[in-house]
């Protein structure tokens, strides 16, 4: 490995921000969760599960954009027997989300899933069906997420705490877990979601100190891109940085991908996953001489697809701009028509203005091919003990 290689991309051993909260491990397909494993992230297919093609195409364009879990939702007869197929071909491990019909439970053990979701707020009678529902899970060794949202709170606690409080929230959990635990099935992970943020953490937080079930994280009905991302990056940041959840599911009214593509930010925001790529770029001011906005939308662009963990800055003015551009592993400090190009601390060149983007790309090629040359690992999960 030459010297310039040994220092490239983010650190192997991010800095932590808490210790992971400690838990029971749990197997979903090939991921695991809980027990120190990575975070790993989710989403869910917005086609019809009885489409199979439609499905499994989405579930392949959400494993491109690095989804680990997938859920498929699970309404009708026909989703159900659509299930083995999608389960037996999907790269990525297949949750099926239960609501209202249990029958749809054994369904998608039966299937080869490998979790499934259950509502019980949603679903008539369920206290009675847990103990057939436990043992044909212990059987398959399937594990069983108890989901347990505000919107669908089982209407005896509703009356009894007024409304979906977080103490609402996580007794309606725990007491599922715990008719589970009488007939000896543990294999369990469990979310308490809700729209408000700040609602949603608190639960979160008592359900972590009253049970060492894995925890997935998610503010339910989130709302469109730019809200569902600043509301779930609050509240994953929160929860994430004191040690508290497994797994997490980015809601947004938007493309299944987008969510994927939010959740993978705020676990590398945290150290909580080696970066690939990252930009660095100055918000710009009075003192630009540059318009960074553009180079820096057309350097994004052009490295797009790109996975090496490599820190670019685009910086437009002198303030901070040459030191920025020191630290990074490759920048631009930009002024009175020109661009002073580094390369880990070093000016290599000075450029035109109209130059700096190709020469950037360039440059970041060249360092990339180096470091897949030298085996620098890309941006997969990390494990942060």
């Amino acid at each position: 490995m030459n010297a310039m290689s040994t220092h490239l991309g983010m650190p192997q051993l991010p800095a932590r921000l808490a210790e992971r909260r400690g838990s029971r491990r749990i197997q979903v397909g090939d991921v695991p969760v809980g027990d120190g494993a990575p975070v790993s992230v989710q989403s869910m297919t917005t086609t019809r599960t009885s489409d199979i093609g439609s499905t499994l195409r989405q579930i392949a364009e959400l494993t491109a954009s690095g989804c680990q879990i997938v859920r498929v939702a699970c309404p009708t007869q026909d989703d159900a027997d659509a299930l083995p197929v999608i389960a037996r071909k999907s790269q990525i491990p297949v949750i099926a989300d239960i609501h209202f019909q249990p029958k749809y439970v054994f369904a998608a053990i039966d299937a080869g899933c490998a979790a499934v979701r259950v509502n019980p707020g949603n679903i008539k009678q369920f206290d009675d069906k847990v103990k057939e529902i436990a043992e044909a899970a212990s059987a398959a060794r399937t594990p069983i997420r108890i989901g347990v949202n505000a919107g669908s709170l089982d209407r005896r606690l509703l009356a009894k705490y007024g409304k979906a409080t977080p103490e609402a929230l996580v007794e309606s959990a725990l007491w599922e877990c715990s008719l589970f635990e009488e007939h000896g099935f543990r294999d369990i992970k469990i979310s308490v979601k809700h729209n408000d943020p700040v609602v949603m953490v608190n639960a979160y937080r008592q359900l972590a100190a009253q049970c060492d079930y894995p925890l997935h994280l998610g503010v339910t009905e989130a709302g469109p891109a730019f809200q569902g991302t600043v509301k779930s990056s609050v509240a994953f940041g929160a929860l994430l940085s004191e040690g508290i959840g497994d797994t997490i599911r980015v809601s947004l009214s938007a493309p299944p991908a987008e969510e994927v593509k939010v959740g993978i930010s705020i676990l590398e925001s945290l150290g909580l996953r080696r970066r690939g790529l990252e930009i660095v770029s100055c918000p710009s001011c009075g003192r630009a001489q540059v318009d960074v906005y553009k180079l820096a939308d057309e350097v994004t662009a052009g490295l797009e697809g790109m996975d090496v963990p490599l820190r670019v800055a685009v910086m437009g003015c002198v303030v901070n701009g040459p030191g920025e551009a020191r630290e990074a592993d490759l920048g631009v400090a930009s002024g009175n028509g020109k661009g002073q190009i580094f390369v880990k601390g070093e000016v290599i060149t000075t450029v035109p203005e109209s130059e700096i983007v190709e020469t950037l790309i360039s440059e970041a090629r060249k360092i990339a091919e180096q470091m897949e040359k030298d085996g620098v690992e890309s941006g997969e999960p990390l494990v942060v003990v």
